[in-house]
């Protein structure tokens, strides 16, 4: 918690700073251009705007403390596409991401997040990626709560960036953090009965109908920060041609990069940007970092999904909830189909 404190404070003061510097670099322009002119501009205003804007700044983030991060919601949407076999049209998935449990301090607040979850009465529950912030002690807190998530085709999950732990400072070399992602991967299959998916795939059927759910782990696409490169595509989709194949993958970069160019993959879910924990005016500050960042995007009749999780890195959010996503597919009528017009 003492971490939570330092983060808040820490950021609230940055953008503080930030916002005090635009009046008083305003006021120093007007002084200097009035100066040859003998115009000698009060300063007063301008003081006035900067106690006003700072103190704007720490009411926005006290908020998003106290009040802003308790906040959830839950957005529901639908996918359409000729390609899902009949046997899926209405099939339920939601769509959760960035749990970090270690952000959970308040009690009861996972549990009631999750009792949102159930209420929808999900076919399945996928999870794309970091479980925790940087340690796996801090899971067995909220273990009884994590072990009751589940849904009819169970929970399934793709490891993120903090989940191959590259911030924890414990570990000093490559095979050591491996082998703390292997452990968590180990720990969601057996405690809590999640599918890990790493690189690879599995096969959803009813009746004579399937589809398939494919899972990578982390892989930038190039935007943003630097992270960590684990994910194989290729892998994750081999032997799926021809199948309607939803894609876990944490980072919603990797979309573009790699995902539209190089697979047939339909709907692709991810999180990682946790649209920044700050929307104002709806618009999310991970747009100055991402191209896709928050909600949906559309490309030739395929859908990214980027959630903006349910836990977070630093302990605010403002004007952006946690974000519990409902996803119904639907079969598309294909106007190309013999059957049209029947």
């Amino acid at each position: 918690m003492a971490m939570f404190w330092h983060s808040i404070f820490g950021v609230a003061l940055f953008f503080s700073a930030f916002m005090a510097l635009i009046p008083n670099l305003l006021w120093l322009i007007v002084r200097c251009i009035g100066l040859p002119f003998g115009y000698h501009l009060p300063y007063a205003p301008f003081g006035w705007a900067t106690l006003a804007l700072t103190g704007l700044v720490w009411i926005l983030f006290a908020g998003g403390h106290y009040i802003g991060r308790f906040r959830s919601k839950v957005t529901q949407i639908e996918y359409s596409s000729a390609e899902l076999p009949q046997a899926f049209d209405g099939y339920k998935i939601v769509h959760i991401s960035d749990l970090h449990v270690d952000s959970f301090d308040r009690p009861g607040h996972l549990e009631k997040l999750f009792a949102l979850i159930e209420d929808r009465h999900p076919d399945i529950i996928l999870f794309t990626g970091d479980i925790t912030t940087g340690t796996m002690e801090s899971l067995r807190e909220h273990e009884a709560a994590l072990c009751s998530l589940n849904a009819k085709d169970g929970v399934v999950s793709v490891l993120g960036n903090h989940d191959f732990f590259i911030y924890d400072h414990r570990f000093h070399t490559n095979e050591e953090r491996n082998d703390e992602a292997d452990r968590l991967t180990r720990y969601e299959r057996q405690t809590l009965g999640w599918k890990v998916l790493r690189n690879e795939s599995f096969i959803l059927h009813r009746g004579e109908d399937s589809i398939a759910v494919a899972g990578v782990d982390n892989i930038n696409g190039g935007q943003g920060f630097h992270t960590i490169q684990k994910g194989n595509l290729k892998n994750a989709v081999k032997g799926l041609d021809g199948i309607f194949t939803i894609l876990m993958t944490h980072d919603p970069s990797h979309w573009r990069a790699e995902v539209l160019p190089d697979s047939h993959v339909q709907v692709t879910l991810s999180g990682h940007t946790h649209a920044a924990q700050v929307r104002l005016l709806g618009w999310s500050l991970a747009h100055l970092m991402f191209n896709e960042c928050d909600g949906r995007y559309d490309h030739e009749g395929r859908m990214l999904y980027v959630n903006a999780g349910l836990g977070g890195v630093v302990p605010f959010r403002i004007g952006c909830p946690s974000e519990i996503t409902v996803i119904t597919l639907r079969r598309a009528l294909d106007i190309s189909n013999k059957e049209f017009g029947k």
